[in-house]
């Protein structure tokens, strides 16, 4: 079986959590801000779960996300203190 590559443009929308849960952030903050309520903008502002319905598309698109792995074993030589 092929390797499945990860689909470029998730990557940069979407963050696995160390428990495998995925977050996504919210739309609606780039312009036009002076219509908005501060109470709105500071919401829009915080990230958020992705919904259940489209969670396993998304898993597939981002397959492994290296800033995310766990690594249990580390070289001597390689940890910055």
């Amino acid at each position: 079986m092929p390797k499945l590559k990860t689909h470029k443009g998730a990557s940069k929308r979407f963050k696995k959590t160390a428990t495998g849960k995925v977050k996504r952030g919210h739309s609606h903050l780039r312009h036009i801000l002076t219509s908005k309520d501060k109470k709105r903008k500071r919401k829009l502002g915080k990230g958020t779960l992705v919904s259940p319905g489209d969670l396993r598309k998304v898993k597939r698109m981002i397959p492994t996300n290296k800033f995310f792995l766990r690594v249990s074993w580390c070289p001597s030589w390689l940890k910055v203190f």
